[in-house]
């Protein structure tokens, strides 16, 4: 028989439990310790690839001097990185703590895009001016956070739009998750392909579909860790391929060249290096607050922070509502608890990537797959900004998860969310077109924001055509002209800029 912890030895670890659980209402909200923890690192593990894409994009471009981000002339991709994984740990600890919501931020995709091709080489451009557009754009939304602007906006939005919302989410991310592990891919004869010929080839393919199956296996018999077991899994799986096969990194046909269509499509599998680096932080504080609008003009830079605030407002909520729905986390009126605190630091996360000259952070849509996992509280999104920290030292290891072994969770989180379509009440045209609208352009225009703009404008449009224009919300007014700017904004920016 096992001998009995002391009395005073139990108390003292039940206290530490208790203090713990009433913070983040562990307990409440129907999870547990371990829960956070694994859904945590599901979350890490599903969004770990920013730290080698963001440098990638912003990292490798020049501003119109031909300095990169870091200083010099030549890219300095460990600096992007490391200030990358830096922001994101700082940012998610952030929201995990104070907001207490799963959710977890990085350098947000498309964001850093458009600085990359479109600020950075303005004439008369660095890219000191353009982490400082992006410090504005932050400033600018964070006041709309506090003066209460933003939470009304997302309580003007109806509950089917909401839903409709999360569904779509569900949808743009198990696209994202099959084309970014290379399971579906641009084609000639047609926008998209299965597999890199029409069918499915390569060893990078064989471990996406065995971690796929695997993952819906262990969820249809209910395993605990489900999602984590397969990442896993599936990791261990792709180096030993690659330790065998060296299959080397993906690669299209260029000419005479004719690429390497069986290689994995971002991170390669393998540790070639010693796991551990002393970081490099030269990005940070190179932000200039007035050198993007010297070099763009007024109305070229407001055009570009209008730009930056639209597509971080709007994918921010429709973010946290796909979140605080898997997670079950929305009540009867759409409420979702500490809403004004996680939208304070989203905000604040545009403040700080531009501060950190790595670009506007945002929410990440795949918190969800954290929240599939069993993640339910803040403590989650702490697992994950201290898993980011750690990847400012450990960039080897974070590199060897490839995109094949962690997209299968947001393929099988698109699914989760895909069953809340349920909801929405398709025999009502008022209903049905809008929420069409918002769920199907996600996936098909490769965006959050415009297929909730899509959405909004619908809704508005057929109740004033239908001679119910007094019952749509004034907000939703202001936001679907908002919205039609922001889709015109190519040639507004042609005559302005």
């Amino acid at each position: 028989m096992q001998q009995a912890d002391p009395p005073s030895s139990n108390a003292t670890a039940v206290a530490e439990r208790s203090g713990l659980d009433r913070y983040f209402k562990i307990t409440e909200r129907g999870s547990t310790v371990a829960r956070e923890i694994r859904g945590g690192l599901v979350t890490f593990f599903s969004m770990c690839y920013i730290v080698v894409l963001n440098p990638l994009i912003i990292g490798t471009v020049p501003d119109s001097t031909g300095m990169y981000l870091g200083g010099g002339t030549e890219p300095n991709l460990p600096a992007v990185a490391a200030g990358t994984a830096l922001i994101a740990g700082l940012l998610s600890v952030f929201m995990g703590a104070w907001a207490k919501f799963p959710l977890a931020l990085a350098a947000g995709l498309g964001l850093n895009a458009y600085l990359a091709y479109s600020v950075a080489p303005l004439p008369g451009m660095t890219w000191g001016g353009a982490m400082g557009l992006v410090l504005l754009e932050g400033v600018i939304i964070l006041i709309l956070v506090l003066t209460g602007f933003r939470r009304a906006v997302f309580e003007a939005v109806p509950p089917f739009l909401k839903t409709a919302i999360a569904v779509g989410i569900g949808l743009f991310i198990a696209f994202l998750g099959m084309y970014n592990a290379k399971f579906v891919t641009s084609a000639t004869s047609t926008p998209v392909q299965l597999g890199n010929d029409g069918s499915l080839t390569g060893w990078p393919t064989f471990v996406f579909v065995t971690g796929l199956l695997l993952m819906f296996i262990l969820w249809v018999r209910k395993v605990p860790g489900a999602i984590l077991i397969s990442i896993i899994t599936a990791t261990v799986l792709a180096i030993v391929l690659e330790r065998f096969l060296d299959l080397g990194a993906f690669s299209q046909a260029d000419g005479a060249d004719e690429g390497n269509p069986g290689g994995w499509a971002m991170n390669v599998p393998t540790v070639s290096e010693f796991p551990i680096q002393i970081p490099d932080f030269s990005t940070l504080f190179t932000v200039d607050p007035i050198g993007g609008i010297t070099a763009a003009g007024v109305i070229g830079a407001s055009v570009i922070v209008f730009s930056l605030l639209l597509a971080d407002f709007f994918d921010t909520m429709g973010t946290m509502v796909g979140v605080a729905s898997g997670a079950g986390m929305v009540d009867e009126q759409g409420e979702i608890p500490h809403s004004q605190r996680i939208l304070v630091v989203d905000s604040v996360g545009a403040i700080a990537g531009g501060i950190g000259g790595v670009s506007s952070n945002t929410s990440f849509v795949e918190s969800t797959s954290g929240v599939a996992e069993g993640a339910r509280t803040g403590l989650s999104a702490i697992v994950v900004g201290i898993a980011f920290l750690l990847a400012t030292f450990l960039s080897p290891l974070v590199a060897l998860v490839p995109y094949e072994a962690a997209t299968p969770a947001l393929v099988m989180v698109g699914f989760l969310m895909m069953t809340q379509i349920t909801d929405i009440d398709f025999t009502d045209v008022e209903v049905a077109l809008p929420a069409f609208l918002t769920i199907i352009l996600m996936p098909f225009a490769y965006s959050i924001t415009v297929g909730m703009g899509a959405g909004f404008i619908m809704y508005v449009l057929i109740r004033v055509v239908r001679g119910k224009a007094r019952q749509v919300h004034w907000l939703m007014y202001l936001i679907s002209i908002m919205f039609i700017i922001y889709f015109l904004r190519g040639g507004i920016e042609g005559l302005l800029l």
